[in-house]
């Protein structure tokens, strides 16, 4: 039956039109003398259709984040040739459909998350009431609610990646184009991560991938290239890559010993007693991680960092909600509405502020007690009317900006 899904699956991949075409791409830097320095990207070839996840790997310096600004339309090619959405990569409208997290946050410090949020929508054309709607949205599903006053010079670099992680998607994108979006946040915050990627390709969008954490990759690619020296040395599936054709595993409940005694004579028969192996299986570091970590909360822990188990945005899911197979469950849960929901606290309105000025002009306007030492009435008289004038100035002002 999961072969049957698997096989389906792949073919409905298939027939989907390309996202992205490379052919023949190379890029070469060169110095101040327009001599060639380095060949950053040689001759690359490769697909990515849409609703696919894809993965770019490789060392340091292999040519993945050249290729993820060349996709973007930052970097020109020196020979080849891009197609995103079937434009050119510098196409305005193209753009537009885009959402980036590069490899180093790239935030104006002294903004806080919420503005930082409004100030992305904004360039995206956004109206007011569907970036506020949004805004409250991605705050909640990265976990910065309770940090939303925060500049995010502040911020921690976990924290910096989850509102870099929010800015990419504030448009909705169709192609988000992630270089390391796990770096530097909590094992909680990686996982998350992936559950939001497969929502994403759930929904039809297209994430290409670029991270070192290879864990990552497997758990959510269904492609990847990997590059060293500016080539593509191997792609596929993570099932045509990673499958061993000359081992079999079987797994099986705990047996007597008598039924594993009878297995491994049969076995015998046919392979040599060195070639047969018996473990018990173990789960990965992750997932036990995952398991103490939620054990914990269950007991009412308190935490003052960062908080997760967050739903994923509402604009987001789309109709992409109802879990496809048992490893959606985790995106399920975070997709359900919180018990309780943060109420938010209304902003300080130009009606409050006026009735201060009001109540300041009328102490002003109080005929100010007899001194005891007798002072010229005409200089006192004019400060009065002075602090007079600018309160009503003030007020004036006031009153203006909020009719």
């Amino acid at each position: 039956m999961e072969l049957a899904q698997a096989s389906a699956s792949t073919s409905t991949q298939e027939s989907k039109a390309p996202v992205i075409v490379v052919r023949g791409l190379t890029k070469v830097f060169k110095d101040f003398w327009n001599r060639p320095k380095a060949r950053a990207v040689d001759n690359v070839d490769f697909e990515v259709k849409q609703g696919e996840v894809f993965g770019l790997l490789g060392p340091n310096g292999s040519g993945k984040s050249t290729t993820v600004k060349m996709l973007l339309g930052l970097l020109y090619p020196t020979k080849g040739h891009i197609e995103v959405f079937g434009r050119s990569p510098r196409h305005v409208a193209t753009k537009s459909r885009i959402g980036y997290l590069p490899e180093e946050s790239y935030l104006y410090r002294y903004l806080d998350s919420d503005e930082t949020l409004q100030f992305f929508g904004n360039l995206f054309s956004l109206n007011t009431s569907e970036r506020n709607q949004r805004t409250e949205q991605l705050l909640d599903m990265v976990g910065l609610s309770k940090a939303r006053r925060r500049q995010v010079g502040e911020f921690s670099k976990g924290m910096q990646r989850r509102i870099g992680l929010a800015q990419a998607l504030i448009n909705d994108p169709d192609l988000v184009i992630l270089d390391e979006p796990t770096a530097g946040l909590d094992p909680i915050g990686c996982r998350e991560v992936k559950d939001l990627i497969l929502a994403l390709a759930r929904r039809g969008k297209t994430v290409i991938l670029s991270s070192h954490l290879l864990a990552d990759v497997e758990d959510v690619c269904d492609r990847v290239v990997i590059y060293y020296g500016g080539k593509i040395h191997a792609m596929g599936t993570l099932k045509e890559l990673l499958s061993t054709p000359d081992a079999l595993r079987i797994t099986t409940p705990i047996l007597p010993r008598k039924t594993i005694e009878r297995v491994l004579e049969v076995i015998r028969q046919d392979v040599a007693t060195d070639n047969v192996r018996i473990d018990t299986p173990t789960q990965n570091l992750e997932n036990y991680f995952l398991g103490v970590v939620q054990k914990a909360r269950a007991e009412e822990a308190q935490t003052s960092g960062a908080t997760s188990g967050n739903r994923v945005a509402a604009y987001l899911r789309g109709e992409a909600d109802a879990p496809a197979s048992s490893s959606d469950r985790i995106l399920d849960r975070l997709a359900q509405p919180t018990a309780t929901e943060q109420p938010t606290l209304p902003a300080p309105t130009t009606t409050s502020v006026a009735a201060e000025s009001l109540r300041k002009l009328d102490v002003l306007a109080q005929p100010a007690p007899a001194p005891e030492v007798k002072a010229a009435p005409a200089p006192a008289a004019e400060v009065r009317k002075e602090d007079l004038e600018k309160a009503d100035k003030k007020l004036s002002s006031l009153l203006g900006d909020g009719h």
